[in-house]
């Protein structure tokens, strides 16, 4: 980008603050970028694109109201000149594949270097598409019907789990916030949603119901007797 051109506007959705601000901060350290808006889910991803006409959208998956598919389809029904990309802890293919048919150009894992976001968000803005490596190993999976090595690798019952996202489910059965998770473990909240987001994906669970279901039935957990 020439010295003339003007720098690309960013706008980052993310419903964890610590996440969001930290990508904002990341990003304004990078040349012919600037952070232009922050959202703290899909609405408000959505109402902020229609105001500030970002050239790309840094996106979250996973957040309350609206979440990043459906925010994508919708800002790129009303602005298609603004390029989503998502930057997700999700990687399984159902949530690949809907991001890339909602719009989006780029899609990132949560282990994306500031290397990676930059080279995303500045093809994007070129509108060139940007995946992920691990993502296109799964596209190619895919489309091949051959399994990747790390699919093929892990286990399909209850020990795909890591003993941290154990921990982190046992809790969640006991009836534990994530808030009350983030002390008990000593880790920040933002840390306590993506071992949540990761045991949703392995488990196939939509929900804390469904994960705890599933922490029952998989010996993670015991179902607390009636008193």
């Amino acid at each position: 980008m020439s010295a003339s051109s003007a720098p690309i506007r960013v706008l980052v959705a993310d419903d964890q603050a610590a996440v969001r601000e930290g990508l904002a901060l990341l990003l304004d350290t990078i040349a012919d970028v600037t952070v232009v808006g922050q959202a703290e889910d899909g609405l408000a991803a959505v109402d902020l694109a229609t105001e500030l006409h970002p050239d790309v959208v840094l996106m979250d998956l996973n957040m309350p109201r609206c979440d990043g598919i459906d925010a994508t389809r919708r800002i790129r029904a009303q602005r298609p000149d603004t390029r989503v990309v998502m930057l997700t802890t999700y990687e399984d293919d159902t949530s690949i594949v809907s991001a890339l048919q909602a719009g989006a150009l780029g899609y990132l894992t949560k282990s994306a270097t500031r290397a990676d976001i930059e080279r995303a968000v500045k093809a994007a803005a070129a509108g060139q598409a940007i995946l992920d490596p691990a993502v296109q190993q799964r596209l190619l999976a895919a489309a091949t019907g051959v399994p990747d090595a790390a699919q093929s690798a892990e286990p399909a019952s209850a020990d795909v789990l890591t003993a941290r996202e154990a921990d982190v489910l046992r809790l969640i059965a006991e009836g534990h916030g994530n808030r009350e998770i983030a002390r008990l473990l000593f880790v920040s909240e933002a840390t306590v949603k993506t071992h949540i987001n990761r045991i949703f994906t392995k488990t196939g669970s939509r929900d804390r119901a469904q994960a705890v279901h599933y922490a029952y039935t998989h010996g993670y957990a015991e179902p607390r007797s009636a008193p």
